[in-house]
């Protein structure tokens, strides 16, 4: 189907996108000089890529997520749990790259499992969400002038061998197609997502003049009513919170659209009348915003509650890591915190006694504890 921008309903529009624009801008603003953004960030990664799932009809709870993402599962991952982990690595990849990337070339590629440069998320520090190492930086720059050099020197051999093959009197084959590596029985090799990535890629740049909430709800209605791909539904918010984030909208979080989506019925989210998708659109992205706001709010008071327990302190005492931690993680068990710290089980269980966390699983053995 092809997707088309008529004349939108600007009268029914403008207050929702205004309130939406209106709350994110409040959230941004405060994460900007916020302790919490790094956990605020981190735990918004678990929860949207549990709540992508989940608006698919697919349960993953998100403490499994969190024990799968640290190589510390309890049983046998599910697909689903295996799919909510590479949410997670997409968010992750948007959030630790310039805020560009995404939607750039590489970026695209790369995200829709199409090639490209699939450079690894850089550690949350205070410069930035997407502040990257001189080091890192330096090594993927050479990285990539090899691998140009390379591709260079390819298309020099196959220029020779065919001017070899023409001077011999040797005419040249027809090219061969590509092949379709991908099974029927998963993909439905009718689907061409290369044409739907270029239609969508359309309404990007149609697009372009129009406010940035309003362009990103009309971006994800489009992701929706084309399917671009078979089994990334859930990409298509991801690559509308990058393009908040490019702008400036959202400089200092990814929005979790999916989370918002958990509090919009379904009806009006694949109603037939657009207005009233991208209406629904606009109320998800006002929802998201919200509730970062109050888990901005309750980790705020976490952490000042946990920082009463470093007075008398030493310097040098894993309080503080063990506090940045569990604001980072949803829980966190023995062994997580035995890596993170690298401290013996029982000095683990000692740090968490310190902090008096709460114990979240009811068990003697296998235990985990959080904030709630």
């Amino acid at each position: 189907m092809t997707y088309t921008i008529e004349a939108l309903p600007l009268d029914r529009l403008f207050g929702p996108v205004t309130q939406a624009t209106a709350a994110l801008t409040r959230l941004d603003e405060r994460l900007a000089r916020s302790p919490v953004r790094i956990g605020f960030v981190e735990r918004q990664n678990f929860a949207d890529a549990a709540a992508a799932l989940w608006i698919e009809g697919e349960l993953v709870h998100v403490e499994d997520l969190v024990l799968h993402d640290a190589h510390m599962d309890i049983r046998a991952p599910t697909h689903e749990l295996t799919r909510a982990h590479a949410v997670l690595r997409a968010r992750r990849q948007i959030v630790g790259n310039k805020s560009d990337w995404a939607l750039g070339r590489d970026g695209f590629l790369a995200l829709t499992g199409r090639g490209g440069a699939a450079a690894e998320p850089a550690k949350n520090g205070r410069d930035g969400e997407g502040a990257l190492s001189e080091e890192g930086a330096g090594e993927r720059e050479s990285s990539a002038e090899q691998d140009t050099l390379t591709q260079e020197l390819a298309e020099i051999d196959a220029l020779l061998a065919r001017s070899t093959n023409v001077l011999a009197g040797i005419e040249a084959g027809p090219k061969r197609p590509i092949a379709n590596d991908r099974p029927a029985l998963v993909y439905d090799l009718d689907w061409d997502e290369d044409a739907r990535l270029a239609e969508w890629q359309a309404v990007l740049q149609a697009t372009i003049d129009l406010p940035a909430v309003l362009r990103v709800a009309l971006l994800i209605d489009a992701w929706t009513e084309i399917e671009v791909l078979q089994h990334a539904p859930w990409l298509g918010p991801l690559l509308a919170a990058a393009l908040l984030r490019q702008t400036g909208t959202t400089a200092n979080h990814l929005t979790g659209f999916h989370v918002g989506a958990q509090k919009i019925p379904r009806e009006r989210r694949r109603a037939r009348d657009r207005i009233v998708r991208l209406l629904a659109v606009l109320e998800t992205t006002h929802a998201a915003a919200s509730a970062g706001l109050k888990e901005h709010d309750r980790l705020s008071l976490a952490r000042t509650q946990l920082e009463r327990r470093l007075r008398s302190r030493r310097a040098s005492s894993k309080l503080p890591r063990l506090i940045d931690l569990v604001l980072a993680r949803p829980l966190v068990s023995t062994a997580m915190v035995q890596k993170e710290l690298d401290v013996s089980r029982q000095g683990a269980l000692d740090l968490v006694g310190e902090l008096n966390l709460r114990e979240l699983t009811g068990r003697r053995r296998y235990q985990a504890w959080g904030i709630v």
